[in-house]
């Protein structure tokens, strides 16, 4: 019984070995082959698709080969062949009748070749088709049939190609389509209609392209998109309601073109955005009424613009954001006390290089789950002391880089759980009015992470301490100042009752030395103390 269940095992063990020995072995050189169908082959070597592979190979992928044409037979041959791919190849020629032998195939990736023209219908045979790339070619034209037939198409990828102005019936036929990337090209128009066909579509690449104008109604069949790319093209204008008909629309990048303005209501009709960008475009203003509901809204991208201003309403229909970039407006100089009333969840807003000169005291009132505050490198002067007094979970703030010369004690009272600040790069005036917030800093050493940074730049004797080592003491003789500037305003009435001996007060001379001395030896001779040349 033994001997038999022996014998039964090497059996098996010799079938499994001569199986993997006979798929190895009809694995042709320059390839690799596993046994699930898969072949990979690379290499100059290969000049056309490889003859003896293995009869069960259903995804084939050449890459980085010497062939520069796909044959008339080429693919014959090959009847579970579902997926092939022929990438960085050079490949210029295609024989019209090359897809005739391999009507089967559901993926055809033509990547990153030479091709620069195709011949109409040539892909018609592909009945099944589902996905096509020929992205990364040199492409100028598309024949206006090229794509007929091709039923069951979802997946069409013309980027990085030289197209430049794409007929208006090119799509026309292609009513599965979902995925659809014209992105990396040269074209300048898109006709009105051109997307009419494609009610199914759900992301649209029309990126880094010359398009200078959007034709009313072009989107207007595109009921079902999701995404919509048209950042880094040459846009001046946008039709009215041009993306009214987009409802399911989650994201939308109109950034890096060339709009001065946007028309009224534009983003209105897309309560299901996520994202949108309209960053670096040369926007001079924006209406009262852009925004429509979108709840959905977690991130906004609104910087590099030429903006002075906003309207105070601007994001009060966003009620769901959390990522608000609103920085690198260079001309940016005031915001309406009620910008960020209506953002509840935001968590970080970025206010970074802009032209800030003031900020109203309720600014950031309502923010209460902010946790991140970005307001560096603008030309604030001051703060009000309760600035953020509404920002209990604030764990950041960056106020590097701006005019401050000096900050109320209190400024940070109501912020228990900061984390990060960043005070740097300000002229800070070490004179009586900066006490409070040194004391502050002293305490909270560990939360100011530039504190090496936060250094004097006025009065002369100070110039580049840092405030973290100014101490208490030192400014005792503030007090005493008080009593002077009293004493100064009554020895100027017409009448003196009596002469009065002056308190005595303490100016800083040395951090490390007794600085007492009297105040003043005659009051009509020497008005003001040398408070020291440090």
């Amino acid at each position: 019984m033994d001997s038999l269940f022996r014998g039964t095992l090497w059996t098996i063990l010799i079938l499994f070995t001569l199986s993997h020995l006979t798929c190895n072995m009809l694995c042709p050189g320059s390839c690799l082959c596993n046994n699930m169908g898969a072949v990979k082959c690379v290499g100059d070597a290969i000049t056309d698709i490889p003859h003896n592979l293995p009869v069960h190979t259903y995804l084939l992928q050449l890459n980085g080969t010497g062939m520069n044409t796909i044959n008339e037979r080429s693919l014959a041959d090959q009847d579970l062949l579902l997926r092939f791919s022929l990438t960085y190849s050079h490949l210029h020629a295609i024989h019209p009748n090359a897809f005739n032998v391999a009507p089967q195939l559901k993926s055809v990736k033509l990547s990153s070749n030479d091709l620069s023209t195709i011949s109409a219908r040539i892909f018609s045979p592909l009945a099944t088709l589902e996905q096509l790339h020929l992205d990364g070619n040199q492409l100028e034209t598309i024949a206006p049939d090229m794509f007929e037939g091709l039923v069951s198409l979802l997946d069409l990828d013309l980027s990085r190609n030289k197209l430049t102005s794409p007929a208006s019936d090119v799509f026309d036929g292609l009513t599965k389509l979902i995925f659809l990337n014209l992105g990396r090209n040269s074209i300048n128009k898109l006709p009105p209609t051109i997307f009419h066909s494609l009610t199914n579509l759900l992301k649209l690449m029309i990126y880094n392209n010359e398009l200078e104008e959007l034709e009313a109604g072009i989107f207007d069949k595109l009921v079902n998109l999701v995404e919509l790319k048209i950042h880094q093209n040459q846009i001046t204008i946008l039709p009215p309601q041009v993306f009214w008909s987009l409802k399911n629309l989650k994201t939308l990048t109109l950034s890096s073109n060339r709009l001065q303005a946007i028309p009224e209501k534009t983003f209105y009709n897309m309560p299901k955005l996520t994202k949108l960008t309209i960053y670096n475009n040369p926007l001079l203003s924006l209406p009262d009424q852009l925004m429509g509901h979108m709840p959905d809204m977690t991130d906004l991208y609104l910087y590099a613009t030429n903006l002075n201003t906003v309207p105070g309403n601007v994001f009060a229909n966003m009620s769901g954001l959390l990522r608000l970039n609103f920085h690198l407006n260079d001309k940016l100089r005031e915001l309406p006390s009620d910008l960020f009333c209506c953002l509840p969840k935001l968590e970080k807003l970025s206010l970074t290089s802009n032209d800030l000169l003031y900020l109203h005291p309720q600014l950031f009132s309502g923010l209460t789950t902010l946790g991140i505050l970005l307001l560096n490198d603008n030309k604030l002067k001051s703060l009000p002391d309760n600035i953020f007094q509404g920002l209990g979970g604030i764990l950041t703030v960056d106020l590097k880089n701006n005019h401050l010369e000096t900050l109320s004690g209190d400024t940070f009272l109501s912020n228990s759980v900061l984390k990060a600040l960043h005070l740097g790069g300000n002229p800070w005036d070490c004179t009586c009015s900066i006490r409070g917030i040194a004391k502050w800093i002293r305490k909270h050493e560990h939360v100011v992470l530039d504190g090496q940074d936060v250094i004097c730049h006025s009065p002369v004797y100070q110039l580049l301490r840092t405030i973290g080592s100014l101490q208490d003491e030192e400014f005792n003789f503030c007090d005493a100042k008080i009593l002077k500037s009293s004493y100064l305003f009554t020895t100027q009435t017409p009448v003196v009752a009596s002469t009065t001996t002056m308190p005595t007060i303490m100016p800083y001379h040395n951090a490390h030395h007794n600085a007492h001395q009297n105040a003043y030896h005659n009051a009509h001779h020497n008005a003001h103390d040398n408070i020291g040349d440090h």
